[in-house]
């Protein structure tokens, strides 16, 4: 019902994220203006040798921009994503925006991390067809851990629920950011849509509590000295 209600993007507002995407591409990746020149370039030389060596007069010439539009926003998706996933890799909470982005039953809180700490150690949960998903991303000494704890914790809500954990990295044993996407969905749909709303209900509940990063809090967030004695003599 809240889809069928949202508000449509107009033309005018697609021109301008297709125009940001393009700009975002060309400065990442060096190869895709050559290659976008050349998906225009080409059908459109094509659409001439056509209109002058054949009879089809003036049908050629929409077909011609067609096709050209057409190779270029095929060149835009294929090179954009590749653009998108050289920019995320190895910055921190890059497997939680990139989850966040998926089509589908994935809920994800990409702003309140499960488990985290002050040395950018972050544990995200993820929630869908699958089960229940932990995503990890920074030391993998400190991350196992982590996992442990929180694995500890989940089990006492999801019940059957499948549980599964990945450290995002380039190493033995852990998976890319280039290879997230599509692990995800090559796991099983082992719950219904109704199942992973009372799950999404269950949990959310278990982490309602703030949880302070582990380690030494920051200066900007110790009180004052004195204070905690002024506290405790009032």
């Amino acid at each position: 019902m809240a889809k069928s209600q949202e508000e449509k993007v107009s033309f005018i507002t697609r021109l301008k994220q297709i125009g940001m995407v393009f700009k975002f591409t060309a400065k990442q990746d060096r190869w895709f203006m050559p290659l976008a020149a050349g998906a225009v370039l080409i059908p459109l030389a094509v659409t001439v040798a056509v209109y002058l060596l054949t009879d089809w007069g003036l049908l050629t010439i929409p077909l011609g921009i067609m096709l050209a539009l057409l190779a270029l926003l095929i060149v835009l998706n294929l090179r954009s994503n590749a653009a998108m996933m050289n920019s995320m890799e190895g910055q921190p909470g890059a497997a939680a925006h990139l989850v966040s982005q998926m089509r589908g039953d994935w809920r994800i809180n990409i702003e309140k991390p499960l488990s985290a700490t002050t040395q950018m150690d972050v544990v995200h949960l993820v929630i869908g067809r699958p089960g229940v998903i932990l995503l990890a991303e920074g030391n993998p000494a400190r991350l196992r851990g982590m996992l442990g704890e929180q694995k500890r914790r989940l089990g006492k809500v999801i019940g059957d629920a499948p549980l599964y954990d990945y450290i995002i990295g380039n190493e033995e044993g852990q998976v890319g950011i280039r290879k997230l996407r599509m692990t995800l969905l090559k796991l099983p749909r082992n719950l219904s849509g109704k199942e992973v709303n009372q799950l999404d209900r269950a949990l959310k509940a278990l982490t309602a509590r703030p949880t302070l990063p582990k380690g030494q809090l920051p200066k900007e967030f110790r009180p004052p000295k004195g204070a905690m004695r002024q506290m405790r003599g009032r």
